[in-house]
């Protein structure tokens, strides 16, 4: 990943729905270079996906939330990666130090929908895997 292809990230981070013709001027390339760079970066998985945040509150004590971590042993992360990050409930992934692979933040409206999400990962994984959940129960913040 070059400088262009980080001020085009840039770009996107601000707005991902802006034209790619203004993204072309914002970076100083050509429309079709900065769309070539953009399906370039989505294929090799740079670039996971789009999503949109809203206002929306599920009721007023927020979503629930939980972190899952994956262990995955000789299985590679991005696949995996790729995978987990479809979902929108998924807000980060991190890959991490120590015994664990992946640590997963999710916020969800139901415990069935967690569930259904960690069933279909589990489908993907390789035997031995592990999957260890916890849920959010009170957050403090500085």
């Amino acid at each position: 990943m070059d400088s262009f292809d980080q001020k085009i990230i840039a770009a996107l981070r601000e707005n991902a729905r802006q034209s790619i013709s203004a993204i072309a001027e914002q970076v100083n390339l050509s429309r079709p270079a900065v769309s070539e760079r953009i399906k370039r970066m989505e294929e090799q998985g740079e670039i996971l996906g789009y999503q949109v945040l809203t206002a929306t509150k599920t009721d007023e004590s927020g979503p629930l939330r939980a972190y899952f971590e994956i262990k995955h042993g000789g299985y590679k992360c991005r696949p995996l990666v790729q995978l987990v990050m479809q979902y929108p409930e998924v807000k980060y992934c991190h890959g991490i130090s120590g015994e664990v692979d992946l640590l997963v933040y999710v916020e969800f409206s139901e415990m069935q929908r967690l569930h259904d999400i960690l069933a279909e990962i589990d489908t993907v994984l390789p035997q031995g895997a592990k999957i260890v959940t916890h849920m959010v129960l009170q957050t403090w913040e500085q």
